[in-house]
Protein backbone atom coordinates (compact mmCIF):
# COMPACT_ATOMS: atom_id res chain seq x y z
CA UNK A 1 0.00 0.00 0.00
CA UNK A 2 2.57 2.56 0.93
CA UNK A 3 4.58 1.39 -2.67
CA UNK A 4 1.24 2.14 -4.53
CA UNK A 5 0.62 5.79 -2.53
CA UNK A 6 3.72 6.76 -3.37
CA UNK A 7 4.24 5.83 -6.68
CA UNK A 8 0.55 7.70 -7.35
CA UNK A 9 2.24 10.80 -5.74
CA UNK A 10 5.18 10.69 -8.41
CA UNK A 11 3.30 9.96 -11.11
CA UNK A 12 1.02 12.68 -10.34
CA UNK A 13 3.59 15.30 -9.53
CA UNK A 14 5.83 14.07 -12.52
CA UNK A 15 3.04 14.48 -14.93
CA UNK A 16 2.17 18.04 -13.89
CA UNK A 17 6.17 18.71 -14.11
CA UNK A 18 6.24 17.10 -17.78
CA UNK A 19 3.16 19.69 -18.71
CA UNK A 20 4.75 22.96 -17.15
CA UNK A 21 8.60 22.21 -17.20
CA UNK A 22 9.42 25.81 -17.18
CA UNK A 23 7.83 26.25 -13.66
CA UNK A 24 10.05 27.94 -10.92
CA UNK A 25 8.30 25.97 -8.32
CA UNK A 26 10.76 23.31 -7.80
CA UNK A 27 8.29 20.41 -9.37
CA UNK A 28 11.46 18.62 -10.09
CA UNK A 29 12.63 18.34 -6.60
CA UNK A 30 9.28 17.23 -5.64
CA UNK A 31 9.29 14.63 -8.25
CA UNK A 32 12.71 12.83 -7.19
CA UNK A 33 11.75 12.97 -3.30
CA UNK A 34 8.78 10.74 -4.76
CA UNK A 35 10.02 8.44 -6.84
CA UNK A 36 13.50 8.21 -4.38
CA UNK A 37 10.70 6.90 -2.15
CA UNK A 38 9.51 4.81 -4.69
CA UNK A 39 12.27 2.92 -5.07
CA UNK A 40 12.92 2.55 -1.59
CA UNK A 41 9.55 1.11 -0.83
CA UNK A 42 10.27 -1.17 -3.90
CA UNK A 43 13.15 -2.32 -2.51
CA UNK A 44 11.37 -2.89 0.94
CA UNK A 45 8.70 -4.54 -1.05
CA UNK A 46 11.03 -6.98 -2.60
CA UNK A 47 13.05 -7.99 0.35
CA UNK A 48 9.49 -8.51 2.58
CA UNK A 49 8.53 -10.75 -0.54
CA UNK A 50 11.84 -12.65 -0.60
CA UNK A 51 11.23 -13.44 2.86
CA UNK A 52 8.07 -13.86 3.24
CA UNK A 53 7.21 -15.49 -0.22
CA UNK A 54 3.49 -15.64 -1.19
CA UNK A 55 1.90 -14.97 2.26
CA UNK A 56 3.17 -11.37 1.29
CA UNK A 57 0.10 -10.82 -1.01
CA UNK A 58 -2.49 -11.35 1.71
CA UNK A 59 -2.02 -9.14 4.40
CA UNK A 60 -4.16 -8.55 7.43
CA UNK A 61 -6.16 -5.33 7.11
CA UNK A 62 -4.59 -3.81 10.04
CA UNK A 63 -1.30 -4.01 8.35
CA UNK A 64 -2.53 -2.91 5.11
CA UNK A 65 -4.37 0.11 7.20
CA UNK A 66 -0.86 0.60 8.87
CA UNK A 67 0.48 0.92 5.46
CA UNK A 68 -1.75 2.85 4.19
CA UNK A 69 -1.38 5.76 7.37
CA UNK A 70 2.54 5.71 6.02
CA UNK A 71 2.08 6.11 2.41
CA UNK A 72 0.35 9.78 3.39
CA UNK A 73 2.43 10.54 6.33
CA UNK A 74 5.74 9.66 3.33
CA UNK A 75 3.48 12.13 1.20
CA UNK A 76 3.34 14.51 3.58
CA UNK A 77 6.48 15.15 5.00
CA UNK A 78 7.55 15.25 0.88
CA UNK A 79 5.19 18.37 0.70
CA UNK A 80 6.45 19.46 3.89
CA UNK A 81 9.99 19.39 2.80
CA UNK A 82 8.96 20.78 -0.50
CA UNK A 83 7.24 23.82 0.92
CA UNK A 84 10.47 24.49 3.53
CA UNK A 85 12.69 24.04 -0.13
CA UNK A 86 10.23 26.97 -1.21
CA UNK A 87 10.21 29.26 1.17
CA UNK A 88 13.93 29.12 1.91
CA UNK A 89 14.83 29.59 -2.28
CA UNK A 90 11.58 32.27 -2.70
CA UNK A 91 11.61 31.59 -6.74
CA UNK A 92 8.96 34.56 -6.98
CA UNK A 93 10.00 36.64 -4.77
CA UNK A 94 7.30 36.47 -2.57
CA UNK A 95 8.69 36.45 0.50
CA UNK A 96 11.20 38.55 0.09
CA UNK A 97 8.58 40.91 -1.28
CA UNK A 98 6.43 40.65 2.05
CA UNK A 99 9.52 40.91 4.35
CA UNK A 100 10.61 44.32 2.58
CA UNK A 101 7.10 45.54 3.23
CA UNK A 102 7.00 45.06 6.61
CA UNK A 103 10.26 46.96 7.21
CA UNK A 104 8.87 50.33 5.88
Amino acid sequence: MTLLITILAASAVTIVWYCHPDSKMKLGTLCLMYWGASIMWMADAIMEYASEGAAYFTPAPADMLNDFFLGLSVVTLGLIIWIVILLIKDPRGVVRAALHRKKK
